[in-house]
């Protein structure tokens, strides 16, 4: 079974910066694509960055574009979203989530995904 877990957040100031990591577990991801999302009370799940295992290609969300960088382990199928320049309007929970990355739909979707984490709290306060 897939198990996926995340952390390293927490309270950081305006301008601060925090590094977010992801290991997932149980299964074999050199096919699968691993992302990472955020949801602040009242929004919806949004979007952030994504990483496929198989060529290393990334995607991103126009919202964190130069402030935001993911990278991968793949030894230790572990993800990380260093995050810099950090605002309060980034404070939310931030998921992450994994799923086989060849079949229809799109990364970033967060119902393409199939097995997430429990999330891990960032708070920027100003």
């Amino acid at each position: 079974q897939v198990q996926v877990a995340e952390f390293g957040g927490g309270l950081v100031q305006d301008g601060g910066s925090l590094r977010l990591s992801c290991a997932a577990s149980g299964g074999t991801f050199r096919d699968y694509v691993m992302g990472w999302f955020r949801q602040a009370p009242g929004k919806a799940r949004e979007f952030v960055q994504a990483l496929r295992w198989s060529d290393g290609n990334t995607y991103y969300a126009d919202s964190v574009k130069g402030r935001f960088t993911i990278s991968g382990d793949n030894a230790k199928n572990t993800v990380y979203l260093q995050m810099n320049s950090l605002k309060p309007e980034d404070t939310a929970v931030y998921y992450c989530a994994t799923t086989y990355a060849y079949r229809t739909g799109s990364y970033y979707d967060p119902s393409y995904y199939d097995y997430w984490g429990q999330g891990t709290q960032v708070t920027v306060s100003s």
